[in-house]
């Protein structure tokens, strides 16, 4: 099994535990740390990237353009988007949809394609693999497990906030993955002069290197 597959599992795990928790049900009509998201809605959105990945490991190969890490990055419509575009309206609506039976009812989904993972993924191969909602393009298995593997670290950090509990720690590899992919996007954004500088000389930092 590859890094990613074994830190993808683990952050999954970690994002599970963290929807169980009883805080997560007892917020869950609330309003979240996230702009326009209910704690609910945020939930949900956390779920959907461990749910999203059994329907992947068994679709055909998609026939689109595979593209890398990066450029995947530079294609999404959702970077740089106001709130109330298209795509972060459906980000929310989509949470919504997923968590609309209930925080147990979630769990028990997480918790079924979770065991489902344990196995199909393992053996799985690093082949293109599309999430249709982003557009006309593929990203390696791999990849995309780097990317879920981002947004779980996020989001998990968002919903214990949002609730009032610990940020779920993640494994060494998966916190090496997740900051190194963030400081690239960090880099193309900002350049490499204000990422170096908000690392190493506070006086001089540029006042945000956002990612994203």
């Amino acid at each position: 099994m590859t890094d990613a597959k074994a830190d993808f599992l683990f952050t999954a795990r970690s994002a599970a535990d963290l929807l169980r928790d009883p805080a997560v049900a007892a917020a869950w009509s609330r309003p979240s740390a996230l702009p326009e998201f209910s704690v609910a809605g945020l939930a949900g959105h956390l779920a959907y990237q461990i749910l999203a990945i059994p329907p992947l490991l068994t679709s055909p190969v998609p026939q689109e353009e595979t593209v890398a890490l990066l450029e995947h990055y530079s294609r999404v419509r959702w970077i740089g988007a106001s709130l109330d575009d298209d795509i972060n309206v459906r980000i929310r609506q989509g949470g919504q949809e997923v968590s609309a039976e209930g925080p147990a009812a979630l769990v028990t989904c997480v918790d079924l394609a979770l065991e489902e993972l344990d196995g199909s993924l393992v053996s799985a191969t690093n082949r293109p693999v599309r999430i249709s909602l982003w557009g006309p393009w593929s990203l390696t298995l791999d990849d995309m497990l780097i990317t879920r593997m981002m947004e779980l670290a996020v989001h998990s950090d968002d919903l214990a906030v949002s609730v009032g509990v610990a940020t779920p720690t993640l494994p060494p590899g998966a916190v090496d993955t997740v900051i190194g992919l963030l400081a690239r996007l960090a880099v193309r954004r900002h350049g490499p002069t204000g990422v170096l500088r908000a690392l190493s000389r506070a006086e001089r930092a540029p006042a945000t290197v956002a990612a994203f």
